[in-house]
């Protein structure tokens, strides 16, 4: 039957290839270990059998492991035949449903998951050139909507895929805004590990005007090292304070409304449309790109 569910023992389970997502021993795996021990394993992970006659899970990684955990021999499992691009999508897309992803983690997922479908369409539709150009864009449709990210917030992610290690985890730890690495994803990888290193060694970031030159010194064949020393060493302009007045809102705002509601209502509408700009820019270097 195609959902039976079958005890497959832990030994014949393999990770699945190139598995984007972290595995962590972490509390909360903790966590769901003590509740697989009191309850059992409640919803069974999805397998794939290999030629070999072993299994390659899809989903379910964190369960198996606190399987493990728990000192079991077996996991309940659904056994799927999949091909390869098939695995991929619904690995992808299961775990694109935790509460909690890494930069690094949709980045490699977002990539996987475009080029399994990319595949796919190649297979299936050969009938004319600009068959690609058109799966592309419906592949980016698709996901936007699942994720409910932007084509160009996409693309930013999977940019990502191109840093070096080092740098990569320091966007996952909030280290290094997303913006700026975008830019420097651009660089090479030697010019990357040197702009780590001045990183490093100066104590700073750059900021996102710096990345942006960075990324253009790179690219017109301008970038060393003592450029890039020479930029990052360039002060940042200070923090300028804004005072505004509330009289001059209190047109647009009901009048009993009291002022600390009506801040709040301010900061979200500021917000908001700081959204929209960010937007826009985004919009323009997309066409730019």
């Amino acid at each position: 039957m195609k959902n039976e569910v079958r005890q497959i023992p832990l030994k014949q389970i393999d990770d699945f290839p190139e598995h984007p997502f972290r595995v962590c021993t972490d509390a909360d795996m903790a966590q769901l270990t003590q509740s697989i021990l009191e309850h059992g394993v409640i919803s069974p992970v999805i397998l794939r059998q290999k030629e070999d006659g072993r299994y390659e899970i899809i989903s379910g990684h964190r369960r198996r492991r606190a399987c493990e955990l728990a000192g079991l021999d077996a996991v309940p499992a659904v056994v799927r035949q999949l091909s390869r691009d098939e695995a991929i999508l619904l690995m992808v897309d299961s775990n694109l449903q935790r509460s909690v992803i890494l930069p690094s983690e949709k980045a490699f997922a977002y990539k996987m998951r475009l080029e399994a479908m990319k595949r796919q369409g190649q297979r299936t539709d050969l009938r004319s050139a600009p068959v690609g150009s058109k799966l592309r864009s419906r592949s980016y449709d698709e996901l936007a909507e699942q994720v409910g990210e932007s084509h160009t917030q996409i693309q930013r992610y999977i940019r990502l895929t191109e840093l070096i290690p080092p740098l990569l985890q320091m966007v996952d730890e909030g280290k290094l805004p997303m913006r700026q690495a975008v830019d420097l994803s651009y660089l090479s990888r030697e010019e990357q590990q040197t702009v780590l290193e001045l990183m490093e060694d100066m104590g700073r970031r750059p900021s996102l005007k710096q990345s942006f030159v960075l990324k253009q010194l790179s690219r017109e064949g301008g970038f060393d090292r003592d450029a890039a020393e020479e930029l990052l060493s360039e002060e940042k302009p200070q923090e300028k304070r804004i005072a505004l007045s509330m009289e001059r809102f209190r047109k647009l705002i009901p009048i009993r409304m009291p002022q600390k509601q009506a801040e709040e209502i301010i900061l979200k509408a500021l917000a908001f449309y700081l959204r929209h700009l960010e937007m826009e820019r985004l919009r323009e270097q997309e066409y730019e790109r």
